[in-house]
């Protein structure tokens, strides 16, 4: 099992909004639960669940993994929260050793 941290700038709704778009296209899993504060998504590759909280400007979100940190859904999630930006302002999305 894994876990992931980030600092966003997003609210939880975009943050869920993102995680929405991104997931189930990228990794082919389902929403098996869903709050105002994360979801749960699960299919063939693992289960990640996503918890978002409000604190001040930033919105600190957390990714949980069934795999190890060297699975494809642990990458993918990974590639998420990179989408996610970091200050207001910022365009969020792939690091330097992505395509663009």
């Amino acid at each position: 099992m894994a876990g992931y941290q980030r600092k966003t700038a997003f609210s939880r709704t975009e943050v869920l909004e993102t995680a929405e778009a991104f997931l189930p296209g990228i990794l082919g899993l389902t929403r098996a639960k869903a709050s105002s504060h994360g979801a749960t998504y699960n299919g063939a590759e693992g289960t990640v669940t996503i918890s978002a909280h409000a604190h001040g400007p930033y919105t600190d979100v957390v990714a949980t993994t069934d795999r190890l940190r060297t699975s494809r859904l642990d990458y993918e999630v990974q590639r998420f929260l990179n989408q996610l930006p970091y200050e207001p302002g910022d365009a969020g999305g792939p690091g330097s050793g992505e395509p663009s």
